[in-house]
């Protein structure tokens, strides 16, 4: 089955970077599209980032535009989410999503989430 494991959350200071990992294995990762989402308490998961298959479509959210890049390394099965210029409201669950196919559309598969808190 498809398992997805998100890695590199931390504490860190407002105008800190951080990059977060997600692994992937249980199908060929290069089919598929990968999404980062996050969480924060009393809030809905919303849409942060993501990547088709081959790393050319990489669609942002307007809160993280600019401070936030997308990459994925279909060699090593892994999609990366390089976050610089941290704020505060950047704290949350980071989860990372798997596409039903290569286009950036639904995501069949989450990971369990990686904490990102930051302090102002």
């Amino acid at each position: 089955q498809v398992q997805l494991v998100e890695s590199g959350g931390g504490l860190v200071q407002a105008g800190a970077s951080l990059r977060l990992s997600c692994v992937a294995s249980g199908r060929t990762f290069k089919f598929h599209s990968m999404a980062w989402f996050r969480q924060s308490p009393g809030k809905e998961r919303e849409f942060v980032a993501a990547v088709n298959w081959s790393g050319g479509i990489t669609p942002y959210a307007d809160s993280v535009k600019g401070r936030f890049t997308i990459s994925r390394d279909n060699d090593m099965n892994t999609a990366y989410l390089e976050m610089n210029r941290l704020k505060p409201e950047d704290t949350a669950v980071y989860y990372c999503a798997q596409g039903r196919d290569g286009g950036i559309n639904e995501y069949e598969y989450w990971g369990q989430g990686t904490q990102v808190t930051v302090s102002s």
